[in-house]
């Protein structure tokens, strides 16, 4: 299987166990093809709810080219597989998906809203320098540190004795050991960025030779809930003696500064940092900044480009604006202005990114 593969596999597993859809793990779930479909890469799945259950089908993707991040195109109407329409039936049920989020974002973009989501979906990548994850290891801290318990389950999936399906708190939680470096050499990459701790990031990143896909499926629950969910499941594997750190929100984070912010929830406290990462640039125009995050709170990322304030003042009002979106779930509308005095007015404008990927909220400051 390649990484694609078994990233699909999971994210279509954990879906399927959703109580809103087979409510637990399928008896049985393979790859039984693949098509092209918007210039993106489907995979067509056939599942058994029991074991002498029949084959139904579904479908997982889009993905583009090698890339580990799907657009969300996962779904099942729980129709009997057929091979002769399996392809036939996913195409249709991708483009339906789609047409319903077409006319979401028509219906947002007359409201003058820019959402592309609801959110309270979190994934993260724990950098790991063997490929090892003890389960049981995972399970103590995750209800020492936490409370939370993962339950030991009777039976696992064919194939996947290294990962782990579980729901608390009304959230659906995988963690799933992936015996190979994050593709393409993007921890590394993303390690650059993080400006506080970036050479012990980017040497964390090298070395690392397996990973843990983290995912947290809040469907249904409040984003900030679902998040601080993600950031306690992280935290637990973060305290693995292999783990090396985690690639998550554009950045590569050292486990000691993430278990760090995690640990103010025990106080109440929202830990944003874990939650948002707020890059700097600073260049002969000026000083830039943008977040990596608020798209898991179905908000759009924000930006300021050449500010001619300092790098300490961008920093503040970035971090300070996230805090507002995530804690009170702000909407910013472009055209609109932001301030914190009434004499402050700080122009909203929704362009084209510059430093991320997509659209992103501009702040004129």
């Amino acid at each position: 299987m390649t990484e694609q593969e078994k990233i699909a596999t999971a994210v279509m597993e954990e879906w399927l166990s959703h109580p809103q859809e087979l409510g637990k793990k399928p008896a049985k779930l393979e790859i039984a093809g693949t098509f092209e479909l918007h210039d993106l890469r489907y995979y067509i799945f056939k599942f058994k709810k029991s074991i002498l259950g029949a084959w139904k089908v579904a479908v997982c993707g889009g993905y583009e080219g090698d890339g580990l991040g799907h657009c969300g195109h996962i779904y099942s109407e729980m129709e009997n597989y057929d091979p002769d329409t399996a392809q036939e039936k996913c195409i249709a049920m991708v483009e339906k998906i789609r047409q319903y989020w077409m006319e979401q974002a028509a219906k947002q973009e007359a409201e003058g809203q820019s959402e592309e989501h609801k959110g309270g979906d979190f994934v993260g990548f724990v950098l790991l320098s063997t490929p090892e994850f003890d389960i049981n290891g995972f399970r103590k801290i995750l209800r020492d540190d936490w409370g939370i318990e993962c339950p030991e389950e009777p039976e696992k999936p064919e194939g996947r004795d290294n990962a782990i399906v579980f729901e608390a708190e009304g959230m659906m939680a995988t963690v799933g050991l992936m015996e190979a470096k994050v593709p393409d050499g993007e921890a590394e990459y993303w390690a650059n960025s993080n400006f506080m701790t970036r050479e012990k990031s980017v040497a964390a990143a090298k070395e690392h030779q397996a990973h843990l896909l983290v995912a947290v499926l809040g469907r249904g629950s409040e984003p900030l809930k679902a998040g601080e969910f993600f950031v306690k499941v992280a935290a637990a594997c973060l305290k693995a003696p292999n783990a090396l750190g985690i690639y998550d929100c554009g950045t590569v984070w050292l486990p000691e500064h993430f278990i760090q912010a995690a640990a103010v929830m025990k106080e109440g406290e929202t830990p944003l940092g874990d939650l948002v990462f707020v890059g700097l640039y600073q260049d002969e125009k000026g000083v830039s900044s943008w977040t990596n995050g608020l798209r898991s709170f179905g908000r759009e990322e924000l930006e300021i480009v050449a500010s001619s304030h300092t790098p300490s003042e961008v920093y503040e009002l970035m971090y300070n604006i996230s805090a507002y979106i995530i804690k009170q779930g702000a909407v910013l509308r472009n055209g609109e202005t932001l301030g914190y005095t009434a004499e402050q007015k700080l122009p909203l404008t929704l362009s084209k990114g510059v430093y991320v990927e997509g659209q992103s909220m501009k702040i004129g400051f």
